[in-house]
């Protein structure tokens, strides 16, 4: 039997049956305060594996950098309405906000800079903790995810994805650096949980950035102690592709499907599958 990198044992996660149907989705938060650690790149590309799959996706760019908006080719800039609009327009229809990408089955709510302001202008909000689930509620039957990829801090904006979302994945690269904030961010969660959301769980840590190196391995073996079997048993190694596929403005399982880190991508859709994380 295959073992993964922490030598669990594991059975190749099978190819996901095609849907008859789509929806209603799961609402995954794509979370870390840490900058740099892989959530828009993993945001896209487990969208683009699932897609490859049949699965219907929407993500949520919810950073004001823009760039999960930019990764799939969406100027921001260009466009009439976005999150930020969304967020402060209740009799808005969020479908009006929804950009369809090039890729079948793949949409996104863009962002940009304006989001930035969204943190001060929340504070005087009624249920400001809930705006975003909000604006995602009516869309919900028309996916079979929904991954809101959260800005690289723990204010108001990422307390909304969490509220909104049934589930978190972490990224985490495998850097000692990155383990520093982590227990902050589940500090965070917990108190969503008890306070706001008590279905929202954690769906699993996806180590990026990976290099056999003895720093790496020692990285890994801290983020299981502490996570145990909510580690993915797949890693996303370090690769200079996902670059390209960015610059590209698409998924690496579509700009290079048969490249180790599409395939890395690929196996973490499976896991999800699996899991039950979506269906």
């Amino acid at each position: 039997m295959p073992t993964d990198l922490l030598g669990r044992e594991y059975e190749t996660f099978p190819a996901p049956d095609s849907l008859d149907r789509h929806g209603p989705a799961r609402i995954i938060a794509m979370c870390n305060q840490k900058g740099g650690v892989g959530k828009t790149t993993s945001s896209i590309n487990i969208a683009g594996a699932l897609c490859n799959y049949g699965r219907r996706v929407l993500i949520v760019d919810f950073d004001p950098q823009g760039a999960a908006s930019v990764g799939l080719g969406i100027n921001a800039n260009a466009v009439d309405d976005t999150i930020y609009t969304a967020l402060f327009s209740p009799a808005m229809d969020p479908h009006v906000v929804v950009q369809h990408t090039r890729f079948p089955g793949l949409d996104i709510i863009p962002a940009n800079i304006d989001l930035s302001a969204a943190e001060v202008q929340l504070v005087t909000e009624v249920g400001r903790e809930q705006v975003l689930a909000g604006v995602l509620r009516p869309l919900r039957d028309e996916y079979d995810l929904i991954i809101v990829d959260c800005q690289p801090s723990l204010g108001l904006l990422t307390v909304n994805a969490l509220t909104a979302a049934d589930g978190v994945i972490i990224p985490v690269a495998a850097e000692f650096f990155a383990l520093r904030g982590v227990a902050l961010l589940m500090q965070s969660i917990e108190k969503v949980k008890t306070r706001i959301n008590p279905s929202l769980e954690v769906d699993g840590v996806l180590v990026t950035m990976y290099t056999r190196t003895l720093h790496s391995e020692e990285v890994m073996t801290r983020i299981y102690e502490a996570f145990q079997e909510k580690v993915f048993h797949t890693v996303i190694t370090r690769s200079i592709k996902l670059p390209d596929a960015t610059i590209a403005a698409a998924p690496i399982t579509m700009y290079a499907p048969q490249h180790k880190t599409a395939k890395e991508y690929r196996e973490v859709a499976r896991e999800m599958v699996a899991r039950g994380v979506v269906a």
